[in-house]
C-alpha cells in the first residue's frame, strides 16, 4: 500500500481484490434531499400507532423507489435486469519475481546438506510466484471490454467471466496509465455477449439516481444503488487525468472496472476508486465518466495508445492570496506559471503571470477542466484561449503538440543548512553544489534556494517547502540572497514569489 504522508483522515482505495493502491485524502460530507415523485400514489390511511400519516403524500413510490422517474412502467429491477449481462469479472494472474540476497554461510558444507546447492555460489536467488487478481468490466461492443488499467497492469493471462458463468480468455488492447483506463478483446464465440449502450455522461445532475454493478470482494455479481453526489472530482491522486463523478452507491474492493449506469439503463461511469478509512464502502466512490472513456477507447482500439493535447505551460489554481498579491480582479480562471521554452503555448505567445479565462469560449474554473480539455482537443488542434494581461483581456490562438511522455523539467527535493532567514523563511544562493542537490535544470539561469521553515510562520501558512527554488519576487528576478532580501521587504503585506518545484514553475503568495 502507498499513502501520501500529508493527508491522514481518509484513504482512497484503488479497488483491485486484494492489491490495494491507497492513497491519502479528506473529503467533506454532502447533505441529499430525497426528490419528490409525481406519480406516487396516496399516502396510506393512519394506523393506530398514527405513524402512517406522518409520510407526506407523493413522497414515496410503492415499493419505494421503485420506479425510474423516466416511465411508470419500468423499474429499478427491470433496469438492472437488462444491464447486468454486459457487466462482467475480470480475472488477472501474474508472475512475481522476489530476488533473496544469497547469505554467506550458506557456503558452508554443512548448511548446503541441509539447503541445497541452490544457495550457494552464485549470487541472489529468484524465487516466482504467482499473483491474482479481480475486477470488473463492461461489453461495450462486440467482444470488447472497458476496465480499468489497474485491474490487468502486468498480467500474464486474464479471463473474462460472465454473469451466466461462462469463461472466455482475453487479451489487452491498450491501456492508459494517466486515466487508468483498459480495453480488452475476447477471444471465442461473442456472438451471444450483449454490449452495455453508452451513455451522455455530461447530462447527469447532482441527485440523479445511478446503479453500481460488478463483483466486490470476489463473491460474484452485486448491484447497489445510489445518487450523483458530485461531478468534475479532481486532485484526487488517483490518475494524472481525473473528472470523476462521484457517487454514494456502494462500491467496494472488486467493484473496479464495473459499470455506473443511469435510469435509462445507459453506462455514464467506469467505477475505479472508493474513499475510505477501512478499505470498504463509506459512501464515496469514484467513476470514470463515460464521455471520457468514448474517446481513450476508440484511440486505443485504433492505434494502441492515447494521443493528448500538449499545450507546454504549467498552471495552477488562484486563490484569494494570490488574487490580491497579484492585483486581480477574482479568482476566475486559470494561471500560467510558467510558459515552457520551445512549447506550443510560448510559441502562441502566453507568458508567466497570464491567466486563461476561456477556453474555445468555456470558462475554466479549475486546473482539472483545462488539463483535460487541452488533453481531450488532441495534438494538431488549435484552441482560442481569451485571457487576462495586466488587466486587459486578450485572446490567443494556439495549435497544441502532442503531450510529451515527460514534460520538459527536473526534480527539485533536498535539504541544506540555512545561510539566510526571514520571517521564518531560510534561504541559501543557487550555487553548482545547490543545483546538483537539488537538480535544478539548466533552464534556471538564477534564483535562491528554500533551505528551512519554520513551523508556524507566514512563508509556513503559504505553503512553501524546503527545496523550493525562488527565481523571482514580485515579478522581479532574483540572482542571490542579497536581491532576495531587498525585494522580499519591499512590500509591508504580501510578496509573490514564483517558485520551481518538482521541475514545474508556480507562484506563492506569502501573507506578511
Amino acid at each position: 500500500m502507498r499513502v501520501t504522508p500529508f493527508l491522514k483522515k481518509l484513504t482512497v482505495v484503488s479497488v483491485l481484490g486484494t492489491g490495494l493502491s491507497v492513497w491519502a485524502a479528506a473529503c467533506g460530507g454532502h447533505t441529499v434531499t430525497p426528490s419528490t415523485s409525481a406519480s406516487a400514489p396516496a399516502a396510506p390511511k393512519e394506523s393506530e400507532s398514527g405513524v402512517a400519516s406522518l409520510v407526506p403524500k407523493a413522497f414515496l413510490p410503492h415499493p419505494a423507489f421503485a420506479a425510474t422517474g423516466s416511465s411508470g412502467d419500468v423499474s429499478i429491477a427491470d433496469i438492472a435486469e437488462r444491464v447486468a449481462p454486459s457487466v462482467v469479472n475480470v480475472s488477472s494472474s501474474r508472475t512475481v519475481k522476489n530476488v533473496h540476497e544469497r547469505m554467506p554461510f550458506f557456503d558452508d558444507p554443512f548448511f548446503r546438506q541441509f539447503f541445497g546447492p541452490g544457495l550457494g555460489p552464485g549470487g541472489p536467488q529468484e524465487e516466482r510466484r504467482q499473483e491474482h487478481g479481480l475486477g470488473s468490466g463492461v461489453i461495450v461492443s462486440e467482444g470488447v471490454v472497458v476496465t480499468n488499467n489497474h485491474v490487468v497492469d502486468g498480467a500474464d493471462e486474464i479471463k473474462v467471466i460472465t454473469a451466466d458463468k461462462r469463461e472466455f480468455p482475453a487479451k489487452v488492447v491498450g491501456t492508459d496509465k494517466k486515466s487508468d483506463v483498459a480495453v480488452l478483446r475476447i477471444s471465442g464465440d461473442v456472438s451471444s455477449l450483449k454490449p452495455l449502450e453508452m451513455g451522455d455522461s455530461s447530462r447527469l445532475r447532482l441527485g440523479d439516481i445511478v446503479l453500481a454493478i460488478g463483483n466486490p470482494f470476489g463473491v460474484g455479481q452485486t448491484i447497489t444503488m445510489g445518487i450523483v453526489s458530485a461531478k468534475g472530482r479532481a486532485n484526487v491522486g488517483i490518475a494524472a487525468y481525473e473528472d470523476f463523478i462521484q457517487t454514494d452507491a456502494a462500491i467496494n474492493p472488486g467493484n473496479s472496472g464495473g459499470a455506473l449506469v443511469d435510469m435509462e439503463g445507459r453506462l455514464v461511469g467506469i467505477n475505479t476508486a472508493i474513499l475510505s478509512r477501512s478499505g470498504g464502502n463509506m459512501g464515496i466512490g469514484f467513476a470514470i465518466p463515460s464521455n471520457m472513456v468514448q474517446p481513450i477507447m476508440k484511440s486505443l482500439l485504433e492505434t494502441g495508445k492515447v494521443v493528448r493535447g500538449w499545450l507546454g505551460v504549467g498552471i495552477q489554481d488562484i486563490d484569494q492570496k494570490l488574487a490580491s498579491a497579484m492585483n486581480l480582479s477574482s479568482v476566475k480562471g486559470i494561471l500560467v506559471s510558467e510558459a515552457i521554452a520551445g512549447g506550443p503555448g510560448e510559441k502562441a505567445g502566453l507568458k508567466s503571470g497570464d491567466v486563461v479565462l476561456k477556453l474555445n469560449g468555456e470558462p475554466m474554473d479549475s486546473t482539472g477542466r483545462f488539463r483535460n480539455a487541452i488533453a481531450a482537443a488532441g495534438a494538431g488542434a488549435t484552441v482560442k484561449l481569451e485571457i487576462q494581461r495586466e488587466g486587459k483581456t486578450l485572446t490567443v490562438d494556439a495549435k497544441l503538440g502532442e503531450l510529451p511522455d515527460k514534460e520538459p523539467g527536473g526534480q527539485g527535493k533536498g535539504d541544506a543548512s540555512p545561510a539566510g532567514s526571514l520571517d521564518g523563511l531560510s534561504i541559501e544562493s543557487l550555487d553548482a553544489a545547490n543545483r546538483r542537490k537539488f537538480d535544478v535544470p539548466a533552464s534556471v539561469k538564477s534564483g535562491v534556494v528554500v533551505t528551512d521553515i519554520d513551523q508556524g510562520s507566514p512563508a509556513a501558512e503559504s505553503g512553501l517547502r524546503p527545496g523550493d527554488v525562488v527565481v523571482e519576487v514580485n515579478r522581479v528576478p532574483v540572482t542571490d540572497i542579497d536581491q532576495f532580501k531587498k525585494a522580499y521587504t519591499k512590500v509591508k503585506d504580501r510578496t509573490l514569489l514564483r517558485v520551481l518545484r518538482d521541475g514545474r514553475m508556480l507562484f506563492v503568495a506569502v501573507s506578511r
